[in-house]
């Protein structure tokens, strides 16, 4: 059986679609490897794209998407409601068939090695491929974005771990690394309540929130998931409030946990449950276990899809195509 590592990066433009289809194009044009999604969104003024292949045939793919976004993003002038850090802002490997996560590991160390002497651009690793325990989480490094990474550089203990030490104002930084399958996952909901959406984002992700103890000092409060990371957005839509979930592992922390969790929060608040999305892709598995849990008796794989996308108001505005979305039916794996 082939190898098949999966490429996850996320582009800081989600507006300009000439944009967006150039950088698409660069993965395209690379034998060996299959474009699967491409989800822009316009708020966030982000893309995802997904594709996977081999492990060089994935590598030279992500490089010249990587090129391609350094030369026609200007992050001194980008402007959008996720968190980002440079015109490349993050971009994980993850093993899908026939290779382990060291082997993730080694394309992220050649990829980053590349992109820092060719491009001159800093590059941190992160998650299994990190090289410092504070480097392992993501939001860590992003830690004062884009308009803190110059004071950032300046700092000893944020030199990179490939590339310069120095600003690159036009393209940033970006943020390498390895990791396991995750779901990117939005749910949404009506409330005319700015903070909601920030609240509940405080309460269900591991790393919870900072408080002050009785004796003036500050604590942290964890969250209710492991391996949850979430953020709350405000979208441009009146009346709606955004809760922004990374699950890092949908087996610790299964979608539909996460789901029931901030419908019953939202309700508590006086706010709805509008639908929920998920960008990018996403395992059988995942869906699978969410069929089971709101229709234990359903037996077909597509019985439990429905029941899936039905009770996780997947099917509303842009609609859940499971041939589209579910990255075992893209590659043709059982």
């Amino acid at each position: 059986m082939r190898k098949i590592i999966e490429c996850v990066p996320n582009f800081s433009e989600g507006r300009d679609t000439s944009k967006i289809e150039r950088i698409t194009a660069e993965v395209e044009k690379v034998p060996g490897v299959k474009l699967l999604d491409v989800a822009s969104d316009a708020h966030h003024n982000r893309t995802v794209l997904t594709f996977v292949g081999g492990p060089e045939s994935i590598k030279k793919a992500s490089y010249n998407a990587i090129a391609r976004a350094a030369e026609i993003i200007d992050m001194a002038r980008h402007q959008g409601q996720h968190p980002r850090l440079g015109a490349c802002d993050v971009c994980p490997f993850v093993p899908i068939q026939n290779v382990t996560v060291a082997d993730c590991v080694a394309v992220a160390n050649e990829l980053a090695r590349e992109v820092g002497e060719k491009l001159r651009i800093p590059v941190f690793l992160y998650e299994e491929a990190a090289r410092f325990p504070e480097r392992r989480d993501l939001a860590s490094i992003r830690a004062g974005q884009y308009e803190g990474l110059e004071a950032k550089l300046k700092d000893s203990r944020w030199k990179p771990d490939y590339g310069p030490a120095t600003f690159n104002r036009k393209s940033g930084a970006t943020v390498i690394g390895a990791r396991e399958f995750l779901i990117a996952y939005n749910v949404y909901l009506s409330t005319t309540h700015k903070e909601t959406g920030h609240m509940i984002a405080r309460i269900i992700r591991e790393s919870g929130c900072m408080a002050t103890a009785d004796d003036g000092r500050r604590i942290r409060i964890p969250g209710i998931f492991k391996s949850v990371k979430a953020v709350g957005i405000t979208p441009g839509e009146p009346g709606v409030a955004e809760v922004s979930v990374n699950l890092t592992n949908y087996r610790v922390a299964p979608m539909h946990f996460v789901f029931e969790k901030i419908k019953q929060l939202g309700q508590l608040g006086g706010a709805s449950v509008l639908y929920s999305e998920i960008i990018g892709l996403v395992p059988k598995e995942a869906i699978l276990k969410a069929g089971r849990f709101y229709r234990p008796r359903a037996r077909s794989d597509k019985r439990l899809i429905e029941a899936a996308v039905r009770n996780l108001g997947l099917d509303s505005p842009q609609g859940f195509n499971p041939m589209a979305k579910i990255i075992e039916y893209l590659i043709g794996a059982p």
